[in-house]
């Protein structure tokens, strides 16, 4: 099999469906090879992407594979025009190596236990990405996994979240943080990454499988939609049953013990009754919002640290304006969708300001998880066909711009602003806001523009001037008119600024070694963005499954 890399067809040339866009590329690859479009019908895409550099000429940019006869791929080879690829098929980590994923069924289990509670398999704390591919992972492998996760499954966990946006009331441990599938159920579901492993792939398709769109193994920007995300990690859940797993919901950690620096036990309370489930390998994959987990491990002496995050705040635009500024005549081709936009700029006082989770046709969410604090996030549906677009607006934050010594300072400062948000908009969860303009001329806000806020539990018209650290307040005034050249929906006067976005990232690292295990204590492998080791769905899912291999040896 062969792979052609950077085939690039007009977007007028292809047509407006899917189908007259796979004609045009085939016509296209036909003439890149030098053979008839007869003789390709089988290939397969493998990537598309849109370079819209040039808005009067928008390109769509492929990568396929196929299988020509073995003397005509050998000359391609040979005159450099395509690469020969490998197509064995991603493997699942097993204890003897790997085991391929057509056998993850195997019966020959590590441990058998029978009562999960007591369990000598590994233990996984967290069912967000890290922590569900780790017990899949493990439980393909024959290893029997117990997965414990303190919120809710999605179903209950959906209509806990609905009910949040409509009363305000908020359950503290199954939120929009806390629950089957952590931070990225109710996200966008970007895949998009900027590191590599070999177990993307393995990924994508299991993710396929359980129900997100077979667009996402070649879209550039692949995405999966927070309407689809809780079918999806509903089927992972299933999958690892099947194979061996144990999960339960509604099981929160509370203690950690310790045999010297050996993980021994660790208690965990499930409606109202405290229960210990004795472990030597315990994988804490809590998420970045797991506050009370991070006091837990300081006070137990594992071994944490300062690490840099951000924050800053939520801004919403129009889509259709961000679709004119990217795609100009082109804006609302059935192609191209909704787009999505990237920005960031240094500043000569050496303070950076960047988007973040950028969200196309999508919505501002409540994403708090304690009492008396407001936290924002973005989401959008897998059409993407919302009114606005937003995304996150932040400004790094580095371990030497916190007080003190304390490792958990981030979390305090992070806290803080939140409680700050919660004042300012008055309570019930409501958000302070700010229109750009007002922001940048520093006056307050006192009602909407032409962009109608998302944001669920609605906005206070104001200022957001006390909500965030002075520096980072000034940066993004700074940022806002810079970022504007390029994409003027970011410093529009009636864009709008929902505040605050405290959560991008966990302020704190748990360290490990190269082995995978917390460097201060055995048997604890700290995974995924809440152990400071990830940055989003892919990233964390390929961690999970890395912790997975270091405990199978």
């Amino acid at each position: 099999m062969i792979e052609v890399s950077n085939i690039r067809v007009a977007l007028n040339k292809a047509g407006e469906t899917e189908q007259r866009a796979r004609d045009a590329l085939c016509s296209e690859l036909a003439c890149v090879l030098s053979v008839k479009a007869s003789a390709l019908k089988g290939f397969e895409l493998q990537k598309r992407s849109i370079d819209a550099r040039k808005k009067n000429r928008i390109v769509l940019n492929h990568s396929v594979r196929l299988s020509l006869a073995p003397s005509l791929e050998s000359e391609l080879v040979s005159a450099g025009k395509v690469r020969a690829v490998d197509t064995t098929p991603p493997l699942w980590p097993s204890p003897a190596g790997l085991l391929s994923r057509s056998s993850h069924n195997a019966t020959s289990p590590i441990s058998s236990p029978t009562d999960p509670l007591f369990a000598s398999a590994p233990v996984v704390v967290g069912a967000g990405c890290a922590g569900l591919f780790c017990a899949l992972a493990l439980a393909r492998a024959g290893a029997h996994p117990l997965l414990i996760e303190r919120g809710d499954n999605a179903a209950r966990r959906t209509q806990l979240v609905r009910e949040h946006n409509e009363s305000g009331i908020l359950d503290s441990e199954s939120n929009i943080q806390f629950g089957l599938g952590g931070a990225g159920t109710f996200s966008d579901g970007k895949l998009a990454t900027g590191t590599r492993s070999p177990y993307h792939r393995l990924i994508l398709d299991e993710l396929v499988s359980c129900g997100a769109s077979q667009q996402i193994l070649w879209d550039g920007h692949p995405h999966v939609g927070s309407d689809v995300l809780p079918t999806v990690v509903t089927n992972i859940v299933k999958h690892i049953e099947d194979a061996g797993g144990t999960v339960l919901f509604r099981t929160r950690m509370t203690d950690l013990e310790l045999i010297g620096n050996q993980v021994g036990a660790l208690r965990v309370e499930s409606q109202g009754v405290e229960r210990r489930i004795a472990c030597s390998q315990l994988v804490l994959a809590c998420g970045h919002s797991a506050r009370d987990v991070f006091a837990l491990l300081h006070e137990r002496g594992v071994a944490l640290e300062r690490k840099p995050f951000a924050m800053g705040v939520r801004i919403e635009s129009l889509q259709a304006d961000v679709d004119h500024a990217l795609y100009g005549s082109y804006a609302g081709h059935p192609l191209l969708g909704a787009a999505p936009y990237k920005s960031a700029v240094h500043l000569p006082n050496g303070r950076s300001a960047f988007t973040f989770c950028m969200c196309p046709g999508g919505h501002v969410v409540s994403a708090a998880s304690e009492a008396g604090g407001v936290c924002t996030n973005g989401a959008s549906l897998s059409a993407r066909d919302g009114i606005n677009a937003n995304a996150g607006l932040l400004v790094g934050v580095e371990p030497d711009d916190l007080d003190g010594t304390d490792v958990l300072a981030g979390v305090e400062l992070q806290r803080h602003c939140e409680q700050a948000a919660y004042e300012r908009g008055g309570g019930a969860f409501v958000a302070p806001a700010q229109l750009v303009g007002d922001f940048c001329r520093k006056q307050a806000s006192n009602g909407v523009g032409g962009v109608r806020p998302s944001y669920p539990r609605g906005v206070y018209w104001g200022s957001i001037e006390d909500c965030l650290p002075s520096y980072v307040s000034q940066t993004l005034r700074e940022a806002l008119p810079l970022m504007g050249r390029k994409l003027p929906v970011l410093s529009a006067d009636d864009s709008v600024l929902t505040a605050v976005e405290t959560r991008s990232s966990s302020p704190v690292r748990v360290v490990r070694g190269a082995d995978g295990q917390s460097v201060s204590t055995r048997g604890l492998f700290p995974v995924g963005e809440g152990a400071g080791y990830a940055g989003g769905i892919m990233s964390a899912a390929a961690d999970g499954i890395r912790a997975a291999l270091h405990l199978l040896g």
